[in-house]
Parts: C-alpha cells; structure tokens; sequence
C-alpha cells in the first residue's frame, strides 16, 4: 500500500528548503526529498556567497526585496546564524536605467547613491569604476553553505521529515494528488501525496516538462553551466563591495559576454563572472570544466577593471543557471502541482520570499504575481 503524506517537496536546494521552512511554520505536514547529500555540488545552491543585489526598478521585485530583508533578519535570529554581511552593492557603467533604480529603490525607503568613479574608487581601490556608480547600502553578500542547512534544521524542528539521497523515479499526476515514485538506499518506495512542491532546479523539466511522463506547460528553461571564478587578492587593504558592471558600445567592452557580477568571498578571493551565458548542457552529464574562451575573456576582464586582484591566479568554480526567456520565475500551481523554477541566476536574494510564495501556492492562500505565472 502506498504511503499517504499531504506536501512532498522535490529538491533541496535553496527555495524546496525555503519552501518546507515556511510550511513547517504553518504547521503544515512537510516531506522534503533531495536526490544528492548534503552539501552537494552539482546543482545551484552552493558555494559561500551570492550578492544581494537590491537593483531592481520593477515594483514587484522591489516588493519582494523588501520582504527578503526581513525574512532573512528572521531566519538569522530564529537560527542563530549570520547568513548575510551588509558590504553593499556597487553597480556600474553605462547603464541608462542606474538613476530610475536608485529612485525607484529610495521611493520604496530601500537605500541607494549615485557616486562618481572617483568617489567610488576612494571607498572601494580594487575596483575600476565606469562612468556612473549605484551605491546600494542595504545590499551585501549571503552564504548559501551557511543558509540551506538552517532552513532545514528549522523545519525538521517543526517536525519536517528531510530526505537526502531520496531520488524521484516518476511522477504521475492524479485527479486528486500525485503518486512518486522514490528511490534511496533502503530501496524504492510509493507515496500519493496531496500534493507536491517542485523545486528542482535543472531537473525541473525533466521531471515536469513536454518530455516526462507530467508534460505541464510553462516556459523553456534553459540549463547552463556558469564559470565564474575565484581571483586571488593583492591589495590587501582593500575593501570589497558586491558588484555589477554593465557593458557599453565600444571597443573597451569588446569580448564581453554579458554584464559582470563580483563579490568577495572570504577565504577564496574575489568572485567575478559573466551572467547566464555558460553553454547549454543536461544536469547529469555536465563536465565541470571552464569553457576556455570565456574564461579568457574573464582574465582580461579581471586586467582591465579590477587592479586590486592578479588575473593570473585563479580558481576555476561551476554552477548551474536554469533560465527562463524573459528571466522572470516560474512561481504557480497548476493542478496538484506547485512550480517554482527558472530563477535566472538572480533568484537567490529572494530565498525566503519564493519560500513564502510557494507556502501560498501549496495552502491556497493566495496566488503568485502574474509576471511569475506558468502561462505568462
């Protein structure tokens, strides 16, 4: 006879963990299945830092970042765990928008400055700064390491079951639930479940889209696998905000793939890479190699825009993106079945919020913003 259980979330990465924290606290009966260990590297939720980066101009977003603020203060104080340290966030180029978002982040009581290059080079030495800088004060970087396992204490606290090394053989969408079928160690079990949560980051359409057995509709998610990488120090005074360099026209941006991210990241160096545009790949057959003229190209970055760093001395990392066309979620339900995907590789600052959002989803509280809906 199969087991009964009312929510199975599928995926412990960053948001399924979020996603049980938030149910737990409702009281609801929670069972989080995760197919690698603890820790694992091989999807999207590793790693010691990622920017919370506040330069949003949607008020959705912005919405949303406000929330995050809070909800991450909350899970700090409720784990006893520092998860997020306010360096701020220092965007830059020849953006035309910076202006809009420093007003539209001010207007929503979210803290934001426009500097020159040259008062942000005092501040900040390691960096070059191009043309016009956003300062955003509440921004800063958060540890991924440190965060997923405390939203999972939290739940299994209030008495979430956390199964790691629990794969999800099948999925079969029933008039009144789902049926899973999972494997692990101990062997293969059945379950039927009210209903499942689906947070499974580049498997995600694999276990729902045209091509299983679910076949739901909603926006192609594109799998890549990025290649930042970890530059070693040589000024070491310098002080480190997150940042974002936008490209422009010109032959200074020639060879640039996208806009570039950074952040410090203690112990490792200073973390830079391009955004999202990694090659495309199958999650479980992805090499982990740095794709060698983009990592070239990220060197020559490195030379030209950030002197406090050597571009010779380097580690290589690798993670995966799971893309939407538009980069906006997918955060829906549909059926017995709540989506959350495709989070672009900006998805992480909001953690706590698509956590929340999911709780909604799978409660019938209320809905997601239409933006984030699976039929947009």
């Amino acid at each position: 006879m199969a087991t009964i259980l009312d929510t199975v979330i599928i995926g412990g990465g960053a948001m399924g963990s979020a996603a049980a924290w938030a149910l737990a606290r409702r009281g609801r009966q929670v069972t989080l299945v995760e197919q690698f260990g603890p820790g694992h590297k091989i999807g999207a939720s590793h790693g010691a830092t990622r920017n919370l980066n506040p330069g949003y101009e949607r008020p959705e977003y912005i919405a949303m970042l406000a929330e995050s603020l809070a909800l991450w203060d909350d899970l700090e104080q409720e784990g006893g765990t520092t998860l997020l340290e306010r360096t701020g966030i220092a965007s830059h180029g020849p953006h035309p928008r910076l202006p809009a978002v420093a007003a539209a982040l001010e207007a929503a009581g979210i803290r934001a400055e426009m500097l020159s290059p040259d008062a942000a080079a005092e501040r900040w030495r390691g960096i070059r700064f191009d043309r016009q800088v956003l300062h955003m004060p509440d921004g800063g970087q958060l540890n991924p390491d440190a965060a997923l396992p405390v939203f999972q204490r939290l739940a299994a606290a209030r008495g979430a079951d956390i199964r790691h090394h629990t794969r999800v053989a099948a999925l079969e969408i029933l008039s009144d639930g789902v049926r899973l079928v999972l494997e692990s160690a101990t062997g293969t079990e059945v379950v039927t479940a009210a209903q499942a949560v689906v947070t499974a980051g580049a498997w995600t359409g694999k276990l729902l889209g045209r091509e299983s057995g679910a076949g739901l509709q909603f926006p192609r998610l594109r799998v890549t696998q990025e290649q930042p990488a970890h530059f070693r120090v040589t000024d070491d005074g310098a002080l480190w905000p997150g940042f974002n360099h936008y490209p422009g026209a010109g032959s200074a941006y020639a060879n640039w793939y996208s806009p570039v991210y950074g952040m410090q990241t203690p112990g490792e160096g200073i973390k830079a890479g391009w955004h999202g545009v990694g090659p495309e790949v199958d999650p479980d057959r992805r090499n982990f190699l740095p794709e060698p003229v983009q990592l070239a190209a990220l060197q020559s970055y490195a030379r030209a825009w950030l002197p406090g760093v050597d571009a010779d001395a380097f580690e290589a990392i690798s993670c995966t993106y799971t893309s939407t066309p538009d980069e906006d979620f997918v955060l829906d339900r549909i059926g017995p079945v709540v989506i959350g995907a495709g989070f672009s590789g900006h998805g992480f600052k909001f953690t706590p919020v698509i956590g929340r959002i999911l709780a909604d989803l799978a409660t019938g509280t209320r809905p997601a913003p239409e933006m984030f809906h699976a039929s947009r």
